[in-house]
Order: structure tokens, then sequence, then C-alpha cells
């Protein structure tokens, strides 16, 4: 028996997750210039990372002989989303966070229910931790509260909503999320994913970590890869009633988060005019996609995130004509939507040259 057989069944059952193509990979497939290629497929934001970030990462390579430590960051978060620090878990990404609340509470024997079309690393984590699956029905791509509800078993212990779901966009009512909440056994863990929720008008955001006091069983998780654009360094994080936080913690790497992130992320979340900059960039630029989707006869779904899924005849075809003319979006055949792409925000000279490439390939 070779040695690969060895690892349990739900490890070998998985699918790895696939992610964007890189520009460079690109560029040798198809003898490009990697300056000539636009990629609007990972949710990354065109304008960069924040300059206050970029400042304190320079500043901080002199100290990269030393382990990290993630006190300031914690505290920082604590202070401003109101909570104590033993209440913030660091995560390498926030992909990472949502993988040590798999660990603590899924085992083989229990379940995690999500939504079809829902986040990819939802199942990874389950699976990965020997879970079983599963995925309610959606409603108009996104997540049927009702439909979830009803598909949480007796073994069920983790629950995934993303809030606005990725990669629909979709977004549901925070008080239709709050009855669900209520509506769901206090032992089993609610995750609450909100990567985008910079992005939500001001009017539409709700203080769901101020919902942790009354429901210990809510984990919520954020992200410093989207609006603060600092995807490639990976941080993120959860927060969570103490109890849960320490379990987190318990399982978590010592030093999951390094030094430059760590402090980009504490530097960034003092970068005001970049997060408004990067607000307004991202609703003119939906504003142009979505019109030159609709000139184009092309039905979308309405998104609250930084990007735009959209329908054609054929993903896959579609796909491969854009990459032929350097525009690189994302297929989503694995979220079960085969003729969707999903499309990131750019700016607007970027979302020009994809909406040409796209009616070229049409």
């Amino acid at each position: 028996m070779s040695i690969s057989a060895q690892a349990p069944a739900y490890i070998r059952a998985i699918s790895p997750y696939i992610p964007g193509k890189p520009i460079t990979e690109l560029a040798r497939e198809m003898g490009l210039a990697v300056e000539s290629i636009v990629k609007l497929a990972s949710n990354e934001n065109p304008l960069g990372m924040s300059p206050k970030a970029r400042a304190a990462v320079e500043k901080a390579v002199g100290g990269i002989e030393r382990y990290p430590d993630q006190f300031e960051l914690v505290a920082a978060l604590a202070a401003r989303l109101g909570v104590a620090p033993e209440q913030v878990v660091l995560g390498n990404g926030s992909n990472d966070v949502l993988d040590l609340a798999a660990r603590v509470f899924l085992a083989p024997g229990r379940s995690s229910v999500f939504s079809q079309h829902a986040f990819a690393v939802y199942p990874l984590a389950t699976m990965s931790a020997g879970g079983e699956c599963i995925a309610a029905p959606a409603k108009h791509y996104g997540h049927d509260l009702t439909a979830m509800r009803a598909a949480i078993r007796p073994d069920t212990r983790v629950v995934w909503i993303a809030n606005p779901n990725n990669p629909t966009g979709n977004f549901l009512p925070y008080a239709e999320v709050r009855a669900f909440i209520e509506a769901v056994p206090a032992d089993v863990a609610v995750v609450l994913d909100e990567a985008y929720n910079e992005y939500l008008p001001p009017a539409e955001r709700v203080d769901t970590v101020a919902w942790i006091k009354e429901f210990p069983n809510l984990i919520v998780t954020r992200t410093f890869s989207k609006i603060y654009g600092l995807a490639g360094l990976r941080v993120g994080y959860a927060v969570a009633s103490a109890a849960v936080a320490d379990l987190l913690n318990r399982v978590r790497q010592p030093f999951n988060v390094n030094n430059l992130a760590i402090v980009a992320a504490r530097a960034a979340m003092d970068d005001h005019l970049f997060i408004a900059e990067s607000f307004e960039l991202n609703r003119r630029g939906m504003e142009q996609i979505v019109a030159g989707l609709k000139r184009l006869g092309l039905e979308h779904i309405p998104s609250h995130g930084n990007f735009v899924t959209f329908a054609v005849a054929d993903g896959a075809a579609t796909n491969r004509k854009l990459l032929q003319q350097g525009v690189i979006v994302r297929p989503i055949s694995g979220y079960g939507l085969p003729n969707h792409l999903r499309v990131t925000v750019g700016r607007e000279t970027e979302n020009v040259r994809f909406l040409e490439a796209l009616e070229n390939s049409l």
C-alpha cells in the first residue's frame, strides 16, 4: 500500500482550492508581455496597498530577524471593535481563522452547513477536519436561511454564512441574519464571514461583533486582504467570545501572522483616506461594469462586494477567449455555476479593457 493511501479517506477526497490565474503564468502560456495583462480574478484592491501600510512595512524590514509580536494589532482591533483583546484571534488571512474554527468544532461524525454557491473554503475546512458537508440549496444564487436552518442536524457543529457572499455577491439583510442566529441551537457555532464588509454602504452595515455578547456561539471573521489591499501579506482575524477565542488560539500556530503583515495591518486600519478612496473607486467601477454588461445584454447577479458575477452562454469558452486577449477573470464552475464568470472591479481603464475583451469574446 502506498504512503498516500495512509492518509484518511476524507483528506484524499478533498478537491484542492484553485486560485485565480497569476499574471506571470498567463504571460508564459500565451506569450504575452506581463505589463499587457489585466488581472481581475481575485478580488484584489486595484489601488494596491495602503500608503501608510507600505511605509510601515518598509520601516519594519529592519527587524525582520525577530519573531512576530501580535500584541499591538490585537489591542488596536479590540479597541476599534469594542471587545476585550482576549476575544480577537489573528489569522494568516481570514481563511486561516475559518480553518481554525473547523479544527476546533468539527471532527469525523460531525457536520457543517453552508449554502450552495458559497465560499469554497467552507467545504475544504470541513473536510480537512473530517467533518461532513451539508450544502443547503441556494435562493437566487444566495443563502436561503430557512433551508439552512432546516439542514442543521443533531451532529451539526458549525454553520457558515458569507455576507456579502463570494462568489455571487449576494447580501443578506442583517435583521434576517440575526433572526437566523436566534433560531440556531446554542451548541452550534455560527461563523459569519464578513470579508467584504467594508464595501457595504455605511447605511447597510451593522455592528455584528456586538451580537457576540448575546450569542456566544457567534464567530465573526474579517480580513485585510480586500479593501485594505494586503492580500499578499495574508492577515485576517476572528472575533468571538473569550471562551471560543481561547479554543481557536489553542490550535493556532504561534507565529501564524508575520511581522510585516502585522505592522501593515495596524497602519492600514488608520488610513481612512485610502479606505474612502478605495470604496469610491469600487462604487464607480461597479456602475461602469454593470452598465457595460447590460449594454452587452448579459445578466448579472447584483453584488455588494468588489466584484460582479455575470452569465454567459459558455463560461469556459468565454474565459478562454478573454485569456487569449490578456484579461484574467474567474471561472466559477467549481461553485456549480459553469455558465457564469466573476470579474473584480478594477480601475476605470481596466474595466474598459475587460468590457472590450468581453464583447470580442461573445
